[in-house]
């Protein structure tokens, strides 16, 4: 019974080795929000008040929460080239946060904590109207209420009318993208029942002895 023990151990170690190597299924989830106050200078650019109005199950086919669900609030690194009247470059940094208040069903607390992993882009596009539009567009790095992350993109879009950001704007709204890597159910459901038919098998052969 003692070598059976052993046996068995050995087993389930060698599952565990196997673990990373499982396949895996991309989930990714859009966090949209709405309003709030962008403002900044050539220290940064930080949004407050910027209310989350949606959940958005991109890949699981978990349709869509609605409502307000919390907040997105971020600070960006210090302008690094270019202006944040014609567009330019922010550094990695700062932090970025999104919080959930518990509504139809979304997580109480922080739902995705984290900073900008590189350069964020601010562009200006001037449209046909003579209205300007801003883009900020930026790759974070963090942690929350997911498994296994690897990638977070966020984009926020503003129009200022026909003047230039003059340090102050409000802002009609936002998507931030999670996608988590989780393991495929059929692979662990594949590999539970290969580790039992084995252990089974061992343990035949033990007894049998």
């Amino acid at each position: 019974m003692i070598r059976l023990k052993y046996l068995l151990s050995a087993l389930l170690l060698s599952a565990l080795m196997f673990l990373p190597n499982l396949a895996v299924a991309d989930n990714s989830t859009d966090y949209s929000n709405s309003g709030g106050t962008l403002a900044g200078s050539n220290a940064g650019l930080t949004l407050t008040g910027s209310t989350l109005i949606a959940v958005t199950s991109v890949s699981g086919g978990g349709g869509s929460i609605n409502g307000n669900l919390g907040t997105v609030e971020f600070a960006t690194g210090a302008l690094t080239s270019g202006s944040l009247q014609m567009g330019g470059t922010l550094a990695a940094g700062g932090w970025f946060t999104i919080t959930g208040n518990g509504t139809n069903g979304v997580g109480n607390g922080t739902l995705f904590t984290g900073a900008f992993s590189g350069p964020v882009t601010w562009s200006l596009t001037t449209l046909a109207n003579g209205t300007h539009n801003y883009t900020l567009t930026g790759v974070l790095v963090g942690s929350g209420s997911f498994s296994g992350i690897n990638g977070v993109t966020v984009q926020l879009t503003i129009n200022t009318g026909k003047g230039l950001f003059s340090g102050s704007t409000l802002i009609s709204g936002g998507d931030t993208t999670i996608t988590s890597s989780v393991p495929e159910p059929s692979t662990l459901a594949l590999l539970g029942t290969g580790v039992l038919a084995l252990a089974g098998g061992l343990r035949r052969k033990v007894l049998a002895r």
